[in-house]
């Protein structure tokens, strides 16, 4: 689980009893038609808003100019108090009726994957727009905006404040870093749920978050000449034979998994190495899986360490000298705990009413987001996408179609809306809602 702990005096994490939502979506889909109405006629501006931000890099760790244009661009969509956190999030607010009540969060991710070199340019190809993030996360933070440019523009407003977020960090070894800091000391401190805008997709919920644990083992030896020194310590040969020993997919318990990602090490194919490293991640759908796998991983390597030292020859190898021996060093570069929204959730079943409103199926799943933290903290959280349909993810050949795309923004508001509703009429049964 998350080193994190829920902040003192947060709202129950979901009430004891909740109305019916079987029939909510439909109701507030006809209640709200001029709020639908508006999605679907500014579609076209959504799109101009999803390459804009595209276009602009955002690398890990480099979100810094895409994060100013989206607080511009919120600002001049009707959100308040718009700035830059601590972390580099951008947050910004759209009030609630009640002043009493807990905001929900709806963010999007501001990070992609590619360096800052990579040309992110989009362009329109037939039906499809190619771009490197496009879709992750160019639909979601366009969805964000079309959200909050929607919900000012009309005379709904919810009874739950609002707290907008683009963050950063989502990706590879942000390790989460923007809704860590969202939760841990800003300003989703005391929220009451939250829902990500992440790609494309209309009919996903998210309701499960798989835990990671990512290091970087690192062997250092004495190094030497391929064939006067033969029969040093090889930190290359010592992290090949760690993973050689890793279990196969059959051998790992349900839903864990473990990957190397990257490797690297040595200067010359004549040389033995002085020092070599790998990047493991293991995951798993359940905290206890991951601290298992992750735990079988270290002593994996810790052994192969101990097994070179012990059966090194010609290289009068002394374990007590470290000059002479090879030594492991094992750095942390990402933990992600795991987390669970129960399908019997308020905020899941808002998010099932919302689609079938829609006439759209509905697909419950697991996978690693934002949506961890709050997760992770008991927080009702879920991740959704943004509408049309994408493939490539991750990769230069990215596109995004735009089929069904504003019913993803749709499917959100009514999310959104379908849970202030329930929470609102429940804290007014209990007597907590303001007057």
């Amino acid at each position: 689980m998350s080193d994190l702990s829920r902040p003192a005096g947060h709202p129950p994490s979901e009430p004891p009893t909740s109305p019916d939502l079987e029939r909510a979506g439909g109701r507030l889909l006809a209640t709200h038609a001029g709020l639908i109405r508006l999605v679907r006629e500014t579609d076209e501006r959504t799109l101009r808003d999803q390459m804009a931000v595209t276009a602009i890099p955002a690398p890990p760790f480099g979100e810094a100019v895409r994060a100013s244009w989206m607080a511009e661009r919120l600002r001049s969509y009707g959100a308040t108090g718009v700035r830059l956190d601590d972390t580099g999030n951008v947050v910004g607010w759209l009030s609630g009726t009640d002043p009493t009540a807990a905001a929900i969060v709806v963010s999007a991710h501001l990070d992609t994957v590619f360096p800052a070199d990579t040309d992110v340019a989009p362009r329109r190809e037939g039906d499809r727009i190619s771009a490197p993030g496009i879709s992750d996360d160019g639909r979601g933070l366009a969805a964000l905006l079309t959200l909050t440019r929607v919900l000012s523009s009309g005379p709904v407003r919810t009874r739950s404040p609002v707290l907008i977020a683009a963050t950063v960090g989502e990706e590879g070894i942000g390790d989460l870093r923007g809704v860590r800091g969202l939760f841990e000391r800003g300003a989703a401190s005391d929220a009451a749920a939250f829902i990500s805008l992440d790609g494309a997709g209309v009919t996903r919920i998210v309701n499960s978050g798989i835990g990671s644990r990512r290091c970087r083992y690192r062997v250092r030896g004495p190094g030497g000449h391929s064939w006067v020194d033969w029969g040093r310590p090889n930190p290359i040969e010592i992290l090949s034979r760690a993973l050689a020993t890793l279990p196969h997919s059959d051998e790992m318990p349900r839903a864990t998994t473990w990957s190397a990602g990257r490797i690297g090490g040595g200067t010359s194919i004549n040389a033995i190495p002085e020092e070599a490293w790998v990047e493991v991640e293991v995951r798993a759908e359940r905290s206890r899986d991951l601290e298992r796998a992750d735990v079988r991983v270290r002593k994996a390597f810790e052994r192969a360490v101990v097994d070179a030292n012990r059966t090194s020859h010609r290289s009068g190898v002394d374990t007590n000298n470290p000059e002479r021996a090879a030594e492991l060093d094992i750095e942390s570069i990402g933990d992600r705990p795991a987390g669970l929204t129960p399908p019997a959730s308020l905020l899941v079943r808002a998010a099932v009413s919302a689609t079938r409103a829609l006439d759209l199926p509905v697909e419950l799943a697991t996978s690693s987001t934002d949506a961890n933290i709050p997760m992770s903290l008991g927080i009702p959280a879920i991740t959704i996408g943004g509408g049309g349909e994408a493939q490539g993810a991750h990769t230069l050949a990215e596109w995004y179609r735009n089929t069904l795309g504003p019913e993803g923004v749709v499917r959100a508001l009514l999310t959104l809306l379908i849970w202030d509703e329930a929470v609102s009429e429940t804290r007014l049964a209990r007597g907590e809602a303001a007057d």
